[in-house]
C-alpha cells in the first residue's frame, strides 16, 4: 500500500496531459504520452548515441570501465526516476530531462568546453547548456517539417534552467549570466518560445539536476578508486563516506575490496536519495503548490539536499577536486585535448573545406559570428575518438592522450 501510495500523482506534478505542447505542433500520439515521447526522440537521436565515446572524466580509449557521457546519463536518469517516483512526480518527464541533459557537450568533456568557450570569446563563448537546447533544436536534422525534436515545452524549458531561473523578471541576465549574459543558443531561442527564464522549471527538472549530483560523486569516487588517483584510506577522512566505510567494515570484515568499493557507491547513492526525497517532501508541504506553475513560481527551489546532505556534498566534491579532477595526470590529458580541440577550430576557420562537405558550405563573408558558431558546431558534435581522427588527418604531430 505505501508503494502504491507514493506513486499517486501529486498536484504538482507536471502533467502530460496539460502540456504547453510543441513549437512545431504534430498530431497527438496514439500509445505514448508527450514526455514519453520526448524520451523516445532523445534516446534515437544520433547526439544520444554519440555519448558513448564523449569524455566523462578519462578519455574513452583509457579503460572500458570507466563511465563515459552515455553511462553517466543512464546512471542520472535511474536516478531522476527513483526520486520522480518517490515523490509523486512524472518519471518520462525526469527521465527525459536526465537522458538530454549532457548532449550538448563538446569531445574531451569540460577540457573541450574550456576550448570552444576560447574560440568564440569574440562572440559570446561556449555554454554546453545551451548547446544543449540547440543539439534538440537545431541541428538533430530527422524529420520533414522541422529542425530538431520538437520536444514540448517542459522538456526544453526543464534543460535550459535546470540550475534555477536565467534572468530576473525583466529580462535581465541573472546568477551565471550576469556578467557575460544568455548564451546565443538560449537568447535566439527565446525570441521564438518564451520558456520564463526568469522563473523555476519543474520539481522534475529540479531532481533531474539533483540526480546528476548524486550520480557524478557516486561514480567519480568509483572511478577515481578504479585508476588509482587515491586510495580507501584516503576517503576514509571525508564525512559520510568514512561513516559509510565503517558501517561496512563492521557488518563485512574482511570483505574484498572491489565489494567495498561497490557496497560504498550503493549506500552512498541510497542515502543521498533517500535524503533529497525527505528534503523535498518537506519543502512541498511547506509550500503546499496546487500545480506545476506554483512550484515555478516559489521564492526558492523545491527539490534539494538538506543542510547536512549539503555539506556532506561539498566536502566530497572538495576531496574529489585536487585528488581527481585537478590531479597532474588528468591536467595534462585534459591540456593535451585543449591543445587538440583549439587547433581543429583554427583548421576549420582557415579551410572550411577541410570539414565533410555537409557541413563546408558555409559562407566565406557576411556574418563572421554564425560562421564561427557553425564550425563551434561541428566540433562539439564529435566524439572523443572523432576529434583524435580528425586531428591526426590534418596535423602531424600526435596528441599524448594517456
Amino acid at each position: 500500500m505505501a508503494v502504491e501510495a507514493a506513486r499517486a500523482r501529486a498536484p504538482y506534478a507536471s502533467a502530460p496531459g496539460r502540456s504547453r505542447g510543441r513549437l512545431h505542433p504534430e498530431p497527438v500520439s496514439a500509445t505514448r504520452n508527450p514526455f514519453r515521447r520526448d524520451c523516445d526522440r532523445i534516446i534515437h537521436a544520433t547526439a544520444f548515441r554519440r555519448l558513448a565515446y564523449k569524455t566523462q572524466v578519462f578519455v574513452f580509449h583509457e579503460g572500458d570501465h570507466f563511465r563515459t557521457r552515455l553511462t553517466h546519463t543512464l546512471e542520472v536518469a535511474q536516478i531522476a526516476r527513483s526520486l520522480a517516483r518517490a515523490l509523486g512526480l512524472d518519471e518520462d518527464l525526469a527521465e527525459a530531462l536526465a537522458l538530454a541533459h549532457d548532449l550538448g557537450h563538446p569531445p574531451f568533456g569540460h577540457a573541450g568546453e574550456r576550448a570552444l568557450d576560447r574560440c568564440l570569446a569574440a562572440c559570446g563563448g561556449f555554454d554546453h547548456n545551451a548547446q544543449t537546447l540547440r543539439v534538440v533544436t537545431v541541428l538533430e536534422r530527422r524529420y520533414p517539417t522541422f529542425d530538431g525534436l520538437n520536444l514540448s515545452w517542459e522538456t526544453l524549458e526543464g534543460l535550459v534552467k535546470h540550475n534555477g531561473p536565467l534572468t530576473l523578471r525583466d529580462g535581465s541576465p541573472c546568477e551565471a549570466y550576469r556578467e557575460r549574459g544568455l548564451p546565443h543558443a538560449i537568447a535566439l531561442h527565446s525570441r521564438m518560445q518564451d520558456l520564463e527564464l526568469w522563473s523555476f522549471p519543474s520539481a522534475e527538472a529540479q531532481l533531474a539536476a539533483i540526480a546528476d549530483d548524486i550520480a557524478y560523486d557516486a561514480h567519480d569516487i568509483d572511478d577515481g578508486l578504479r585508476a588509482g588517483l587515491f586510495s580507501i584510506e584516503e576517503l576514509a577522512g571525508v564525512p559520510l563516506i568514512g561513516d559509510i566505510l565503517r558501517e561496512i567494515r563492521k557488518q563485512h570484515p574482511g570483505l574484498e575490496a572491489s565489494r567495498v568499493v561497490h557496497e560504498l557507491v550503493r549506500r552512498l547513492i541510497t542515502q543521498m536519495i533517500e535524503d533529497v526525497i525527505a528534503e523535498t517532501h518537506e519543502r512541498l508541504r511547506a509550500l503546499a503548490p496546487r500545480s506545476a506553475d506554483e512550484v515555478r513560481h516559489a521564492k526558492g527551489p523545491v527539490g534539494g539536499f538538506s543542510p547536512a546532505m549539503a555539506q556532506a556534498d561539498r566536502a566530497i566534491k572538495g576531496f574529489l577536486y585536487p585528488r581527481m579532477y585537478r590531479h597532474h595526470r588528468i591536467m595534462r590529458i585534459m591540456g593535451e585535448a585543449e591543445r587538440v580541440v583549439c587547433a581543429l577550430f583554427a583548421r576549420y576557420v582557415e579551410r572550411p573545406r577541410d570539414m565533410p562537405a555537409e557541413w563546408a558550405q558555409i559562407p566565406e563573408e557576411g556574418d563572421e559570428a554564425a560562421r564561427l558558431r557553425h564550425i563551434a558546431d561541428f566540433i562539439a558534435g564529435m566524439t572523443d575518438r572523432y576529434a583524435l581522427g580528425e586531428h591526426a588527418r590534418l596535423f602531424d604531430t600526435i596528441p599524448e592522450l594517456r
